[in-house]
């Protein structure tokens, strides 16, 4: 007897990490539902400092010339200057910076690259760069 086949539906991308979420069959049911690829990023979700970071990001990829890309500490290091004395408090947001970065990939208004070519955001590891998506 032959097995009917399910489709496997579109991979969604995770509204906390920006990162893909791959279907997996537990999900079936509820499929819809899901938002996050982890517990640890439906505990993070998503705050005003990651809406910051997005925000900025923008903003200094608006003010460089076309083509031209920006570090993620770069976004980094604009939040904390906003809200913290402390010189080494942006190091603390890297990693936001970078989950705010694939989230505008997902967006479609950036593209994350290394060494000059697009990479998937999901599998990027090591320095990236953000530049506005062409």
């Amino acid at each position: 007897m032959a097995r009917a086949s399910t489709a496997v539906p579109e991979e969604k991308v995770c509204v906390s990490c920006g990162r893909r979420i791959t279907w997996r069959k537990k999900w079936e049911r509820d499929w819809e539902q899901v938002r996050f690829c982890s517990a640890a990023c439906r505990r993070q979700g998503v705050d005003d400092t990651d809406r910051r970071l997005e925000e900025v990001t923008l903003s200094l990829l608006d003010a460089r010339a076309a083509g031209h890309t920006i570090c993620p500490s770069d976004a980094a290091r604009a939040v904390a200057q906003r809200s913290s004395a402390d010189e080494e408090s942006w190091r603390e947001l890297i990693e936001p910076a970078r989950r705010a970065a694939r989230r505008l990939v997902a967006a479609g208004q950036v593209q994350i690259t290394q060494g000059g070519r697009v990479v998937d955001p999901s599998t990027a590891r090591g320095a990236i760069r953000i530049r506005r998506a062409r």
